[in-house]
């Protein structure tokens, strides 16, 4: 059968951009449906808007600690409106690219909804196309909980667009998303309350790394409230928002901010006229190659649930392109030792294992963990304390994790994510000299095991 695409993509967001173009790239005909905006989260309501935010809130820090380099400056103000209309033209900046990247690549643009309606064939604004493969990498969605009020809440997609600084932000949730945006919100001034259900948020990550960054951030003055869940949202005649929770306590803000999960973006996808089966957690079942229960569809990035990270889905798009259109170059995505940070303030970067998957893996664990305080902050009067761990196996001496909670922790732990992939052991980076002075070389000089 003669079909009108090789590949129809169905999402403009990283993964399945980098798979049009790679596939368009090795000879293949591809069309990209794309309903919302080029470039998708990342680009527009996620990483890139909110490292944008992250930087305007971080010039509080720098400010503070002007006056021990022997800077006087007059009360700064601070304006969200041009904050925010700046982010608006640098991501319009980036939308742009992202077109002329499709377009340049001799990818078909359509721009509207699509809709599967059959295993080979999808429609967009009443118009159907015929594919050989279909790749669906429609990402993700914020979820709120099913409260009375819930309307009444915003999740990122609209924190990026709202009109004016809220003056009082509680924010819910105990993901990285959660923990990035109430550093947000306080650093560019507003009164945050940060509210998670659990004992501790971050769960996943590294025990040091989740109770240092609490002292950190409580030494800010980010109210933290654990084991506080909002049970309804009623909005107050002054228009301010009252927060009932679970043990009868009201509190009062002008913004409710959830970040409690996101789902996979299914709506209207059509996958009933295919195929196409989920898992039990609702995210689209796929193998190891990304081949669906259809064997014509493919799924990529968040709305198969595996690691929900930006590079990721990068990396499978072109895992995909190169196994359909050029095979002699395909290899799989390996999905060990992901280097990741979270924009938090003081932000965390990590790769590897944490010291409890470590040792729920069996190994014999040793522990080097540094805490102190950064050589800047000496000349002011702010205690911020860096922490710098690895994890190490006993035995192989082979360095299973590395962790960092504080400023530029994301540049730094970049390069040890090459190191660990490498597989390098801690004689290695004990042999490995420093660059000094800088907080990166406490990683090659932690020689006493604390544990």
């Amino acid at each position: 059968m003669a079909y009108d695409f090789d590949l129809f993509v169905i999402g403009a967001g990283s993964g399945g951009v980098r798979a049009a173009r790679f596939a368009a790239g090795f000879g293949a005909k591809v069309a990209v449906a794309e309903s919302r905006y080029l470039g998708g989260t990342c680009v527009n309501v996620g990483c890139v808007p909110k490292k944008l935010l992250v930087y305007g809130a971080h010039v509080a820090d720098e400010l503070e600690q002007a006056a021990g380099f022997g800077w006087t400056l007059e009360e700064g103000h601070f304006d969200w409106g041009t904050l925010i209309a700046n982010k608006n033209r640098e991501i319009e900046r980036l939308n742009g690219i992202y077109r002329n990247l499709l377009l340049n690549s001799g990818v078909t643009l359509l721009q509207g909804h699509a809709r599967l309606t059959g295993a080979n064939e999808v429609e967009v604004e009443g118009q159907r196309y015929t594919a050989e493969h279909i790749l669906i990498a429609t990402g993700g969605w914020p979820q709120v909980p099913d409260i009375p009020g819930k309307e009444l809440a915003i999740t990122s997609n609209e924190a990026f667009y709202l009109k004016d600084l809220p003056r009082r932000v509680l924010v819910v949730g105990g993901g990285y998303i959660a923990v990035e945006f109430a550093g947000i919100f306080q650093g560019l001034g507003a009164a945050t309350t940060l509210l998670y259900r659990g004992d501790l948020f971050l769960r996943g990550f590294d025990g040091s790394v989740r109770t240092h960054l609490k002292e950190e951030l409580e030494k800010r003055g980010l109210d933290l409230q654990f084991n506080a869940d909002i049970q309804r949202i009623d909005k107050l005649e002054d228009g301010s928002l009252k927060a009932t929770l679970g043990d009868g306590r009201e509190l009062v803000a002008d913004c409710v901010f959830y970040a409690t999960g996101r789902r996979p973006m299914l709506d209207n996808l059509g996958l009933e006229n295919t195929g196409v089966e989920l898992d039990a957690r609702g995210y689209i079942r796929v193998d190891q190659q990304y081949q669906t229960t259809a064997p014509s569809i493919l799924a990529i990035g968040d709305v198969i649930g595996r690691v929900q990270l930006t590079p990721v889905a990068l990396a499978e798009g072109m895992a995909v392109a190169r196994r359909l259109f050029k095979p002699e170059q395909y290899r799989p995505v390996d999905y060990q030792n992901i280097p990741t940070a979270v924009f938090s303030q003081p932000p965390i970067g990590t790769v590897g294992l944490t010291e409890e998957q470590a040792l729920e893996a069996g190994h014999k664990v040793q522990v080097f963990e540094s805490r102190f305080r950064a050589m800047k902050l000496t000349l002011t009067d702010i205690q911020e304390k860096t922490l710098m761990k690895l994890v190490v196996d006993a035995e192989t001496d082979k360095v299973l994790g590395c962790h960092m909670v504080g400023p530029d922790a994301g540049e730094i732990i970049q390069g040890l994510g090459v190191a660990l992939k490498a597989g390098a052991t801690k004689q290695q980076f004990d042999e490995t000299i420093g660059v000094h002075p800088t907080a990166a070389e406490e990683f090659v000089t932690m020689r006493t095991a604390t544990r």
